[in-house]
């Protein structure tokens, strides 16, 4: 919704009664309003922002002074540090989600120490900023009263405790249930899921399979917030129980399809060299500040860019590579990587009220570059897409492309065509030549020496 003073704003926060996020002149802002400002002072005047930031566990702000688009609630207007790229849970590994829930809950035992803590505790307050998971939501906090309970108890179960649980216990691929769950796992549904020796773990039994049944029996029975008591102690303890309950999980990742790509290649030492060189050479000849690696495995091509200071998504399918591919950026402490998982043939799309809470893939983007490298004759064979439509879905994402077409005859597409019939007449050199140039002006190409292979740089052609 665009108001007449040509300011947009941001479906994701239209819900918080504290505030809301617009943006304007490429900008983007975040009204504070007037029912949040003993809050917010408190946040600002504690010390709690100053503390959190140095930690880099908050992002950061400025106040400005820019006309309010509804001055009669206004207290403040803030800008927030940008992010480079917005991010949701079911595009995280197994350990990113594991670092935003520890990350949350040592937000909240600071808090405490400032006479503030969290009213909610949703993933979705979680970025990963310069490799790290940072809190981007600065209106969560409200001043600790004596004997409260902590309302986003059940949140932070439904968004960490049993996510991971699930991913741990049963099956990884069961981070997915957050595109049908927005506001985090039913606890009954994962304690359903879950197998039984899960309830001989105290944390577990106690806060997912004991909260579950809590949640069914009070369901149709009025309780009131307010008249119920917890101690600071008990409040501190419950805390420490989740983030303890977290810690202790570990994903042990079995092989997958994909999961040695680089140990199961055909290339030989040389032609995997010369391209890399190729690659770095056609990056070079761009102007790339954003860069998406679709189909990174374990993001060894991704580097190459965020080496450079490219902000770098490392896109791919295989939850064991995504794992591999955070675990190296963590150990190297890499800040402009971020690796994510995404099917291609069915990417994140919008979601929430309208469908319009969380932005699709495309429009998060458009990035600069995209490298495309041994991808699309998975897109063409194993999931029967023309050349033209993935041609017009890269023209969409992207302004340069640095992608790979692998002949018919190379083993790995003769891998694929093992087990089917080969009915891709058209999955010809020619062919991907033609329809990649109604959408992009091939600047140059390239053999792949000792292999049949070839990379291509192009760049989307202006107006289509």
């Amino acid at each position: 919704m665009t108001s007449p003073k040509n300011i947009n704003y941001l479906p994701s926060s239209f819900r918080d009664p504290s505030g809301f996020m617009f943006s304007k002149g490429g900008n983007i802002y975040r009204q504070v309003n007037s029912i949040y400002k003993k809050n917010y002072d408190q946040l600002m005047e504690s010390g709690l922002y100053q503390k959190l930031v140095e930690e880099k566990l908050l992002v950061t702000h400025q106040e400005v002074e820019i006309e309010s688009p509804r001055p009669g609630t206004c207290y403040k207007i803030i800008m927030p540090e940008p992010m480079p790229f917005i991010s949701y849970p079911h595009e995280w590994c197994f350990s990113q989600l594991k670092d935003a829930a520890i990350a949350t809950f040592k937000i909240q035992k600071i808090s405490m120490d400032f006479g503030m803590t969290l009213k909610d505790c949703s993933a979705y307050n979680i970025q990963f900023k310069g490799g790290k998971p940072t809190f981007i939501d600065t209106l969560s906090f409200e001043k600790y009263r004596e004997g409260q309970i902590w309302v986003p108890y059940r949140q932070a179960c439904q968004h960490f405790i049993a996510p991971l649980a699930l991913m741990c216990y049963k099956d990884i691929r069961l981070n997915q249930l957050f595109r049908i769950y927005i506001d985090g796992i039913p606890l009954d549904l994962a304690s359903l899921l879950l197998p039984f020796r899960t309830k001989f773990s105290f944390s577990l039994l106690s806060h997912i399979h004991l909260h579950a049944k809590s949640q069914k029996h009070f369901a149709d029975k009025k309780v009131k917030i307010g008249k119920r008591k917890l101690s600071r102690l008990s409040f501190m303890g419950l805390v420490e129980s989740l983030d303890s309950a977290v810690k202790k999980m570990e994903w042990k990742a079995s092989k997958t399809e994909w999961g040695n790509y680089y140990r199961d290649t055909n290339y030989s030492i040389q032609a995997f060299e010369h391209k890399k060189k190729i690659v770095a050479k056609m990056l070079g000849q761009t102007t790339t500040k954003i860069l998406w690696d679709i189909g990174a495995n374990d993001g060894l091509f991704s580097r190459i860019a965020s080496n450079r200071g490219i902000y770098t998504i490392s896109f791919d399918i295989d939850p064991v590579a995504v794992e591999k591919n955070y675990s190296i950026a963590k150990r190297q402490e890499e800040a402009s990587i971020l690796p994510l998982l995404l099917d291609l043939t069915n990417p994140s799309s919008g979601m929430g009220w309208a469908n319009s809470e969380r932005m699709s893939l495309l429009e998060r983007g458009p990035a600069d570059t995209i490298f495309a490298l041994a991808l699309v004759h998975h897109l063409a064979i194993s999931n029967n897409l023309p050349f033209k439509k993935i041609a017009k879905f890269f023209k969409d994402c992207c302004t340069n492309l640095i992608i790979e077409f692998i002949p018919k005859d190379d083993s790995q597409v003769q891998r694929l065509l093992a087990t089917r019939k080969d009915i891709f007449k058209n999955y010809t050199k020619q062919a991907f030549e033609k329809e990649f140039s109604h959408y992009f002006e091939i600047k140059r190409s390239e053999d792949i020496k000792e292999s049949k292979r070839i990379m291509y740089l192009m760049e989307r052609k202006a107006g289509v």
